[in-house]
């Protein structure tokens, strides 16, 4: 089954609404994270990118910290961005709607001149992100009471 989709940065309120909406069905509804930790002061400066169906519907979503919003999460090297939040529809799965969203990201990343993207991976998705060239580093660790890997990807 294939399902006709584009890959867009989110440059109106309509399409980031969107994004925080695929946002709360995957992280709030299905895995239980706390809403008041879901959404932060870093959706205002994000990147967010996201994947609608040819009739509009939102099937996935992801944002890019960049310069001093990435810093905390990165070690501190602004050439590093940082991937996260990505979700992808429950109904979109297994369709490459992630896997669209990451390079989207990248290409995002590269565009503003960075030379890497970090991540925090939930340690069920390490096999996904390493498929697509990222290398875990350090201990794992939780996350809103998930356990998570870091991730790095040279662009």
């Amino acid at each position: 089954m294939s399902l006709p989709y584009t890959v867009r940065v989110a440059e109106d309120p309509a399409d980031r609404e969107a994004c925080f909406a695929v946002r709360k069905e995957v992280f709030v509804v299905e895995q239980g994270v706390d809403e008041s930790i879901e959404y932060d002061a870093y959706d205002a400066v994000a990147v967010h990118v996201l994947a609608v169906r040819e009739d509009g519907a939102p099937l996935g979503t992801g944002r890019l910290l960049h310069g001093e919003a990435a810093v905390a999460k990165t070690g501190a090297d602004p050439s590093v961005g940082s991937l996260g939040r990505l979700a992808v529809a429950r109904a979109a799965r297994g369709l490459g709607v992630g896997v669209a969203l990451v390079r989207a990201i990248e290409d995002a990343a590269r565009a503003r001149g960075l030379t890497a993207v970090d991540l925090h991976a939930q340690t069920h998705a390490l096999g996904f992100y390493e498929r697509l060239g990222y290398a875990a580093y350090g201990p794992e660790f939780p996350d809103a009471g998930i356990p998570h890997r870091a991730m790095r990807r040279t662009l």
